[in-house]
């Protein structure tokens, strides 16, 4: 069931599991340091106007207001989605707050270093709780579970460019490092594929049963 379903949604998991592996080797070859500085050293004055809003893609309210949506077109979808969100918000949170308490964010782990960030001005940035990331948590979780809904499987990339780019501006925006993002991607995937899986599984009982 699983590889029929991740086969079925090719356009977003062979991309995303591509990018995985990219990221992964980066990861390997140079520290969360030096990874930082190169994405912080190549700033725009368009990425620091667009990227503040961009981010916003992942943020908590934003999926519940997607999910209060999905749950007028649809009760069962509406239901996954909000699933989906509780459980890829609680594991994050459950990471960052007890497993990974008060990791210190790029801001933190910055302050006595003579690297010369950039940070964009008036912007709040956080200096704990930084593993995993809970925006990327919430976008991938988000992205993930409209791209296994979609009946048009090509739009799965699009759906993974968004979570992708909301992912990049944690790290652009200084408030998380890569692996944050990184691990934040696979919680909040994960999450939704699990739902998507039980939800699936529940349906074609409740069928089999109806048909009695």
């Amino acid at each position: 069931m699983l590889l029929h379903l991740l086969r079925r949604n090719r356009f977003f998991f062979l991309p995303y599991v591509l990018a995985l592996v990219a990221v992964g080797i980066l990861q390997f070859l140079y520290t969360q340091e030096q990874l930082m500085q190169w994405i912080n050293f190549r700033n725009t004055p368009l990425a620091d106007l667009l990227f503040p809003y961009v981010t916003y893609l992942g943020d908590g309210v934003f999926y519940v207001f997607v999910c209060l949506i999905l749950l007028t077109y649809n009760r069962r979808i509406g239901l996954m989605a909000f699933a989906s969100f509780a459980l890829s918000s609680l594991t994050s949170e459950f990471l960052k707050k007890i497993i990974f308490s008060n990791s210190p964010r790029p801001l933190k782990f910055f302050e006595h270093s003579t690297y010369q960030y950039h940070v964009i001005e008036g912007l709040e940035i956080h200096s704990i709780n930084s593993f995993p990331s809970g925006h990327t948590t919430t976008a991938f979780a988000m992205f993930s579970l409209l791209a296994l809904l979609d009946s048009r499987k090509e739009r799965g990339l699009i759906c993974l460019a968004l979570a992708i780019l909301t992912g990049y501006s944690r790290v652009y925006l200084f408030q998380h490092f890569v692996e944050d993002a990184y691990v934040g991607s696979l919680v909040g995937t994960i999450s939704s594929v699990i739902v998507y899986l039980l939800m699936d599984q529940w349906v074609r009982k409740k069928e089999k049963l109806d048909a009695i």
